[in-house]
């Protein structure tokens, strides 16, 4: 693969390298209060923007095969909402006991909270051959119930900012998400066949904004000279994410392919990627609404930064391997039914 080629294919991740330099060369412009102004245009109108932009995109329709697959979906919402953020919990209380960075490790908590992401897990499991619709429904679900259920466990496990009170936070995430949303939903009724026709770059449009989002975020964060951020702490968390994420994709396997599972090898390679991956989109705004006044949020949310970058890096690798043993898992099957004749 060319220079080129890489270059558009890893755009996303360059452009949030891209952002966070130009926020440590230029803070004021992006900062609370600057020409941007934050407060309005990303707060109220970029957030409002990606939901939207969300609601547009979802093929609802393509989601009604996969719906009465309850035992699959309950197993991923289960582990991504439930174990995943209890899980860190109890990692993080005893990675306090080391030097890492505190707001690091808080951020490491905000993954855990995170629903799965509507676009990697799904690529990822139709690059394998597995539960596409399983996938999408997953993603699509995950993200909805993410909507109410990712802000109260950030505030069971770490509390707000004392600037913002709890009903302000599900008001604001009530007009700038979920009114959105609904709207793209609605909208999408109306231009079904235009979108279908033309395909809007739905995720390119995402992502641009997101790129905004964090740039904003980062720039209060250089524009304030009381933080810094050890490189010994970026490291170790850079590491503790992709064990994490290796030994919850192990566990996953493990679990979704015991015979009293039930699950079949594409079930379980949806299951792998979306009870695993976590959503950047979603997670993003949500640690914006949530931690809205937080100094620290810049660094809340390099955990997650790092994250998403490392579960399409790590899927990427894997999809040959995963590949490899559903072919050994369907040519067994295959033999035992012909011995069975």
């Amino acid at each position: 693969m060319g220079l080129l080629a890489r270059v558009r294919k890893e755009w996303f991740i360059i452009g949030i390298v891209t952002v966070i330099m130009l926020a440590k060369i230029q803070p004021s412009i992006g900062a609370k209060g600057g020409p941007l102004r934050p407060e309005i245009t990303i707060t109220f109108v970029a957030v409002s923007a990606i939901f939207f932009n969300s609601g547009l995109s979802l093929k609802t329709e393509e989601l009604t095969s996969a719906v009465l697959h309850v035992k699959l979906h309950l197993f991923v919402q289960s582990f991504t909402l439930v174990f995943f953020p209890l899980a860190m919990w109890l990692l993080i209380k005893v990675l306090a006991l080391t030097s890492i960075n505190t707001w690091l490790l808080s951020g490491l908590q905000t993954v855990g909270c995170m629903p799965p992401p509507v676009s990697s897990a799904v690529i990822l499991t139709k690059a394998v051959g597995g539960n596409e619709a399983a996938a999408i429904f997953n993603s699509a679900f995950g993200s909805f119930l993410g909507i109410v259920v990712t802000p109260l466990l950030l505030l069971l496990f770490l509390g707000s900012s004392s600037s913002v009170s709890f009903s302000s936070i599900f008001s604001q995430l009530f007009m700038t998400v979920v009114v959105p949303l609904i709207l793209g939903q609605v909208v999408r009724r109306f231009l079904k066949d235009w979108l279908e026709r033309r395909k809007p770059p739905f995720g390119v449009i995402s992502s641009v904004v997101l790129l905004m989002i964090i740039y904003t975020t980062f720039c209060d964060t250089f524009s304030n000279p009381s933080i810094d951020l050890d490189h010994l702490s970026l490291l170790l968390i850079t590491l503790i994410i992709f064990s994490i994420q290796l030994s919850f994709m192990l566990l996953t396997f493990v679990l979704s392919t015991q015979k009293q599972s039930g699950f079949t090898s594409a079930d379980t390679v949806a299951i792998m990627f979306c009870a695993t991956h976590k959503s950047l989109t979603l997670g993003i705004p949500m640690l914006k609404i949530v931690f809205e006044g937080y100094d620290h949020l810049s660094l809340i949310s390099v955990p997650l930064l790092i994250y998403h970058p490392a579960q399409i890096l790590l899927g990427s690798i894997l999809v040959p391997t995963i590949q490899t043993w559903m072919n050994r898992r369907h040519k067994g099957m295959k033999l035992t039914n012909l011995q069975a004749i």
